[in-house]
């Protein structure tokens, strides 16, 4: 098939923007039922008191509200920068798609519209954004910035990410996050999205490179992200397959009852070991099923923030 004429096919969301604010507000309104009940009331407008701190911000309507104390937050308090880094390689366009909504979303899909719903939580609170895209070659770069022209540019890049799936595209993710870290100056919380398909002899190299990342005082966030059906419980009918590795083309006939038991034990331990490695370099590992909803994500990044400013 010509990849071209493929590309052509996928068209992305149709409106990226709208469908994370939809994602957000969602979100927003489950707020009352969970530990943040009352921060969305003013979301963008008010931080939660901490005892010690000067009384004469705080929001006594809101609290009359809420029955709990917040401070009114100015614009210039709201400084917090975050960088986006997302795995576009192969691996991340599985299952193979070309049409994108909520109901219907690949691993890259998934990661694209999670960005871009923390990216709509922090226009809401006016923070800065940067995003970085890389495959087998370091793609996209951009500073983070606040303004509405760079909100829109970045939405336009991660659309586009979508549709430029390519097969047999490997990658060697610690290689661009040793390039990501050195670009990044500033104290940020950097999320990343990656399925982390990588060789064991590849393992040591990405974990210093994630710690490169924590140079500088970075939050690191690694949102791991898989399909749980398919690629963790293993879920195909048992009937003879041919299984291709997406990056490298290699692949195996099987039956897969035969492997089933002896897969699913392998992977159990390979997520085991990456969030003992994650918990021994002081990285937030977040295990996030494509087919679930976007909370885990939201919820993360609410409680990495509180934690940050």
């Amino acid at each position: 098939m010509d990849i071209r004429k493929e590309i052509n096919e996928i068209t992305g969301f149709n409106n990226l923007e709208l469908l994370a604010h939809q994602v957000v507000e969602g979100f927003i309104s489950g707020l009352h039922k969970s530990p943040f009940h009352g921060f969305s009331a003013e979301f963008a407008e008010h931080k939660i008191y901490n005892q010690g701190e000067s009384t004469k911000h705080i929001d006594w309507k809101l609290f009359a509200k809420t029955d709990k104390l917040y401070t009114k937050r100015y614009e210039e308090e709201t400084n917090l920068r975050c960088h986006l880094i997302i795995d576009n390689s192969s691996s991340m366009h599985y299952p193979s798609l070309k049409d994108y909504s909520i109901n219907s979303l690949n691993k890259i899909g998934f990661s694209v519209l999670a960005s871009a719903a923390i990216m709509n939580l922090l226009k809401r609170q006016r923070d800065a954004v940067g995003l970085s895209i890389y495959s087998n070659t370091y793609e996209y770069y951009s500073t983070e910035k606040g303004s509405e022209r760079h909100h829109q540019m970045l939405l336009a890049k991660l659309n586009e990410t979508l549709t430029h799936s390519q097969k047999n595209i490997k990658t060697k993710t610690y290689t661009y996050l040793h390039e990501i870290a050195d670009k990044i100056r500033r104290r940020s919380m950097i999320f990343l999205f990656t399925d982390m398909f990588q060789s064991d002899e590849e393992a040591e190299r990405l974990f210093e490179a994630l710690q490169h990342l924590k140079y500088n005082k970075h939050e690191v966030i690694l949102f791991h992200t898989f399909d749980k059906e398919k690629e963790i419980e293993f879920d195909f009918s048992n009937k003879p397959k041919r299984f291709i590795d997406v990056e490298t083309g290699k692949h195996v006939n099987l039956y897969a009852d035969n492997i089933k038991e002896n897969y699913e034990g392998a992977v159990v331990n390979y997520f085991s070991e990456l969030k003992i490695q994650c918990g021994q370099y002081r990285i937030k590992y977040v295990p996030v099923d494509i087919n679930g909803n976007f909370s885990t994500i939201l919820t993360t990044y609410l409680i990495e923030r509180q934690k940050f400013v």
